[in-house]
């Protein structure tokens, strides 16, 4: 039998506003995205999974929502999006769309009436709203701190404070009250009317809070953080999944989730629960084939009691891009994502690494998801200056934190200068004038480029069944060397080590991320796909 697509397929994630820009505004739409549908058919990916294109303020990117079934008017309308839905399964695309449950945009009709009605009254039920602490309530009511600097928690005019674990902007949704569960279970049956092939879940594991909302300086050394992953949350994705499975189509889930406990992550994945959800801790490795060996091996054994595939991810709209990770000293991604100034980074040794690394994501069992520009081997832009930057993660820092605009910045279509074939009206943020070699147009039909290696490397992938969803075998390999098989006759080589490595026996080289030292030899930082014998090369 055929494995359902989500268990195999290759993602390709859109940032709306960076994409491109077809209404000439220097910002990226719907109008966009439709002209490009045929090169992300012709690069080779299965689904596209959208940034939030809903209606919004705009505070944090399009994840403060006001309305969750209309598109904001920047990206166009809902008109748009379904005529969009529509031309991407004409090309055989299917399409996901962002889902943000666990907060909305403080200008979202249901908080404007819950600060509207005051104290006790049961439109603040949807929301945590709690009086403060000290003599006058001055101060919050807990210890908990946003996501994105300082206190969790933000006062309104009555003196009654509402939690948001992100931007004040953000304020987030009380879970506990049955009208706010019926009203995104509504959300989702809207979209899958519309055509959606599914939904990425927007911190999927932080709906629920602790009964009281408790000091995290109250809880025991070890204990779950009290407005993190608890056991009420998988209820209600239960419920998603009873709703989803009534459409045909295999409509699917993929979390995300930044739990490391492998129980407490697979329980996310069960068969009633949600059916991916990403793989952070991969992304988070550095450029080490132990440790990644180590984090493979954690990832499949994780998934394999609830027989959920993998997924597997190197950069995405919140995290440094990994050509500039991989060309530093210090390659791996810290969890709290901080970005500081002033790191050297050789984004000739990124950029090698990057396509090694490619290659190791597209051969290992289960998913595979592309952020905008990994396929064009684009790097961090981390000289924006400070009065363009508009994450609010640079703002509550103080500036101490770049923040996520480096990796937003609009993609490079065609041209030799900015904003290289984007749209005509410029970019929303500035792009460097090194791109000129980078854009989609300079990279098609090089076949030494980035854009031809995952090109050839996606439509490998989906032509041999050996790979996508399935098993991984580990063959002997020395020191800094990953080497295993996809099923019969396919085995991947990749050299993290500093020094050539002789090559199995082989029938074909299939693809190479870079030049090989004569037919036998694997330079360092270089991957291969071989064709071997119908043992696997052993």
């Amino acid at each position: 039998m055929t494995s359902p697509w989500w268990r195999g397929a290759a993602i390709y994630q859109i940032y709306p506003r960076s994409f491109a820009d077809g209404s000439g505004d220097g910002v990226g739409d719907i109008a966009g995205i439709r002209s490009r549908l045929p090169y992300l058919r012709d690069l080779g990916v299965d689904a596209l999974w959208i940034s939030p294109w809903y209606r919004s303020p705009m505070a944090d990117g399009g994840y403060d929502i006001a309305d969750y079934r209309d598109i904001d008017p920047l990206f166009g309308s809902l008109a748009d999006a379904e005529a969009m839905i529509a031309e991407a399964h004409g090309h055989g695309i299917r399409v996901l769309v962002d889902l943000v449950p666990n907060h909305c945009s403080d200008q979202h009709p249901w908080f404007k009436a819950a600060v509207a009605a005051g104290p006790g009254s049961a439109e603040r039920e949807r929301f945590h709203f709690r009086p403060g602490r000290g003599e006058r309530g001055e101060l919050p009511p807990n210890d908990w701190q946003s996501t994105f600097g300082g206190p969790a928690w933000t006062r309104v005019g009555d003196g009654e404070w509402y939690l948001h674990l992100f931007a004040p902007a953000q304020p987030d949704w009380n879970w506990e009250r049955p009208e706010v569960r019926a009203e995104f279970e509504s959300i989702l049956r809207f979209w899958l009317d519309r055509g959606v092939d599914g939904f990425r879940i927007d911190v999927a594991d932080l709906l629920v809070k602790a009964a009281g909302l408790p000091d995290r300086a109250s809880m025991p050394p070890g204990a779950t953080p009290p407005h993190w992953d608890q056991p009420g949350v998988h209820d209600i994705y239960r419920s998603w999944r009873r709703i989803i499975d009534t459409y045909d189509g295999e409509r699917a889930f993929v979390g995300e989730i930044w739990v490391t406990d492998p129980r407490r992550f697979a329980a996310y994945l069960r068969p009633d629960e949600l059916h991916t959800a990403f793989n952070f801790a991969f992304l988070q490795s550095p450029w080490d084939a132990g440790r990644l060996r180590a984090v493979i091996d954690r990832t499949l054994a994780e998934h394999a009691p609830v027989g959920a595939p993998a997924t597997w991810v190197l950069s995405n709209h919140d995290v440094t891009r990994h050509v500039t990770r991989y060309g530093r000293a210090d390659t791996s991604y810290a969890e709290d994502g901080h970005r500081v100034f002033g790191v050297d980074t050789d984004l000739a040794l990124g950029t090698r690494r990057a396509r090694a690394a490619a290659l190791l994501t597209m051969a290992l069992p289960g998913c595979v998801y592309v952020y905008q520009g990994d396929e064009l081997g684009l790097w961090e832009v981390e000289d924006i200056p400070a009065a363009l930057r508009q994450d609010p993660t640079f703002v509550q820092s103080g500036g101490t934190d770049l923040g996520r605009d480096g990796c937003r910045v609009p993609l490079p279509w065609t041209g030799d200068e900015p904003p290289f074939g984007f749209g005509p009206g410029g970019s929303w943020l500035p792009q460097p004038e090194a791109w000129k070699s980078h854009t989609a147009a300079a990279q098609t039909g090089d076949p030494t480029s980035m854009l031809e290696l995952y090109r050839t490397a996606l439509r490998l992938r989906r032509a041999d069944s050996a790979l996508g969803d399935g098993a991984l075998t580990w063959l002997p390999a020395p020191d800094g060397v990953l080497a295993f098989t996809r099923g019969p006759g396919f085995t991947y080589v990749g050299n993290l080590s500093p020094a050539p490595v002789p090559l199995p026996a082989y029938e074909e080289v299939l693809l190479a991320s870079g030049d090989l030292d004569g037919d036998s030899l694997l330079p360092p930082d270089t991957a291969v796909w071989l064709r071997t014998a119908a043992k696997g090369g052993q």
